[in-house]
């Protein structure tokens, strides 16, 4: 315990309730031993604790088949008729037992039509006692594990769909198997407490004796001597299985360190990546989606900025939206109509998904459509071999990351959907791992489309961009021409395109930039008519520092440690960054310096809103 816990109240206020739930048991054993009368010959003791194991026992299983598929959908669900239902299942908590014993039997007494139906035989029977422990001890259950599926990261369920697990298997293999700690301790406390009932089983079922009816029957007659063995048996009984329980919910998952016997990998086959056409239509609330695009390469890559649709563009192209009016098709075959499970798509999210209590070579072969050998191969072409053993809390960032692709490339995938897969490592590890990605693309028989908001990332990752804002689609195409003639500010701005301005062809052929007026010094085709509104742009290394030139003044000077970078502007609204290596000679200029400023020869390039090069 730390100084500052030590000198805090709370733990010593913790203590004195633990104090207070230790002591009966305390008085239980002096009683115990200082009585030689003790009960445990006492006629009926031992059926009845068989009768309160086995009905438990029973009451448990029920409530598993039964409140576990609704604590599952109760944890999904959304709107005012899950939140009636979630307040329901709970009432039998807020209700005195002996209350919920005269609610069941106004339904399965004999004189009810329940009742009456099967016999009477609801009543007085261990049928009444399981339906008895099974009302009261339910909601126990049902609240934990709503919370444990809750808690259950939605990607791991989108993850598994793709990866071609259907909603039953998705919820055997990756709901319930995160879930199971809350799971099992919601079956511990449902078995505790229906072992324990006795208001609703005393009404509806008095025989055959449980162990709670038994001792009050016995108190009742002979007082506290003859209802030790009853109380101490319960005790054992309970605490036996909450230390068993407790052992199997509390442990740490294991995986044995000897590695598994992997087959020998084998290359997966298939053609060249084909290109990816959709046309996404989709409203979430207010928010309006509308982007479609025919691809001609087999690389895509969608750029914008935060809120403007990417994530949700992607999530739809794999399906996780549902089935609506989408279409998606590759190399012509239209997958829009088809469940996320077959469409044969790798989902790689921002977070890695990984199942934490699997171990990596698990996570590989999670898929059913996943082979063995391939998986081998991505495992070693990856970089993982000899980690297969390993679960994902034992792994870095990188290697998560890594463990996600691959699992998706297991998948047998024609397309990979990368959801910003390197935002959240360290920028080396994000450099080592983008690199060996995109000498991954060139290789694998894989169609791609990335999600990202970094420039770079697109240009080294994708062959075609699209630039995307508030839902829109503001320019695609090619790489190269993307970077260089971006159709607005704007998107310049997305792409990271450095010093491009709005300007106008004068009468004369030169350039008018707001009050700047600069010299073209070569026309590439005919010269536009004067007054054509053009973009143009200037590479920042083309922008020196000279005696003679442009008048500017200093706005700003950034040491980038290999280079020095200056923005300077020429006019009002007009502002160029210049960059050079650091350590030159030459001085650095301060910044409200005045200085000028010389472009190199045929630095400038403009075009038109046609995208057609008119100068340079």
């Amino acid at each position: 315990m730390s100084g500052r816990a030590g000198r805090s109240p709370l733990p010593w206020l913790g203590a004195l309730l633990v104090l207070y739930l230790l002591v009966p048991f305390v008085g239980l054993v002096v009683h115990l031993v200082s009585t030689g009368q003790r009960g445990f010959g006492v006629p009926g003791l031992w059926s009845a604790l068989g009768t309160s194991v086995l009905t438990a026992s029973i009451s448990t299983g029920i409530i598993a088949a039964l409140g576990i598929p609704l604590a599952f959908s109760l944890s999904r669900a959304t709107g005012r008729l899950a939140d009636v239902v979630g307040v329901l299942v709970l009432l039998p908590l807020a209700l005195p037992p002996l209350v919920s014993g005269i609610l069941l039997i106004s339904v399965l007494g004999p004189h009810a039509w329940i009742g009456r139906l099967t016999g009477g035989r609801l009543t007085d029977s261990l049928a009444g006692v399981v339906a008895a422990q099974t009302f009261v001890a339910a909601p126990f259950l049902i609240v934990a594990a709503r919370s444990a599926f809750a808690s259950v990261e939605p990607p791991l369920a989108e993850v598994a769909a793709t990866l071609g697990l259907g909603p039953m298997a998705s919820f055997w293999r990756v709901s319930l198997v995160v879930a199971w700690p809350g799971v099992a301790a919601g079956l511990l406390l449902a078995w505790l407490r229906a072992f324990g009932e006795f208001g609703a089983t005393i009404i509806l079922a008095y025989h055959p004796y449980t162990i709670p009816v038994f001792s009050y029957v016995q108190f009742s007659a002979s007082g506290l001597t003859d209802t030790l063995a009853p109380a101490v048996l319960a005790v054992i009984a309970a605490g036996a299985l909450g230390v068993a329980a407790l052992a199997v919910v509390g442990r740490r998952p294991r995986v044995p360190r000897r590695q598994p016997a992997l087959p020998p990998p084998a290359r997966p086959a298939g053609a060249a990546p084909g290109p990816v056409g959709f046309r996404v239509d989709r409203r979430l609330g207010t928010f309006h989606l509308e982007v479609a695009y025919e691809g001609r390469a087999g690389h895509l890559a969608v750029l914008g900025p935060s809120g403007a649709g990417k994530s949700t563009l992607l999530r739809a192209l794999a399906g996780l939206l549902g089935t609506g009016s989408d279409e998606v098709h590759l190399e012509g075959t239209e997958l829009g109509a088809l469940p996320p499970e077959r469409r044969h798509v790798g989902y790689v999210p921002q977070d890695p998904s990984l199942l934490p209590n699997r171990s990596l070579w698990h996570q590989l072969v999670l898929s059913p459509r996943a082979a063995a050998p391939v998986a081998a191969f991505w495992l070693d072409r990856l970089g993982l071999d000899g980690l297969e053993h390993r679960l994902p809390a034992e792994l870095s960032g990188g290697q998560r990351q890594r463990v996600a692709l691959a699992r998706a490339l297991c998948a047998d995938s024609q397309v990979l959907l990368l959801d910003e897969p390197l935002s959240a490592l360290d920028t080396p590890v994000r450099r080592e791992l983008r690199n060996e990605l995109r000498h991954l693309l060139a290789e694998a028989p894989v169609s791609s489309v990335l999600v990202t908001h970094d420039p770079e990332e697109a240009a080294l990752l994708a062959d075609e961009i699209l630039v995307v804002c508030d839902g829109r689609l503001l320019q695609a195409g090619p790489r190269a021409e993307l970077f260089a003639r971006p159709c607005s500010l704007e998107v310049a701005r997305l792409l990271g395109v450095r010093n491009v301005a709005l300007g106008r062809l004068g009468d004369d052929g030169r350039l008018q930039a707001g009050a700047l007026t600069i010299g073209l010094p070569e026309v590439l085709g005919p010269r536009p008519p004067a007054g054509t509104e053009v973009l143009w742009r200037v590479a920042p290394e083309e922008v020196r520092l000279a005696t003679h030139g442009l008048a500017a003044s200093v706005l700003d000077v950034a040491d980038l440690g290999l280079t020095t970078e200056v923005v300077v502007e020429l006019a009002p609204g007009i502002e160029l960054a210049a960059r050079a290596p650091s350590g030159l000679s030459a001085p650095v200029p301060t910044v409200g310096e005045r200085c000028s400023v010389e472009l190199g020869r045929g630095a400038i390039w403009a075009w038109g809103k046609g995208e057609e090069v008119v100068l340079s």
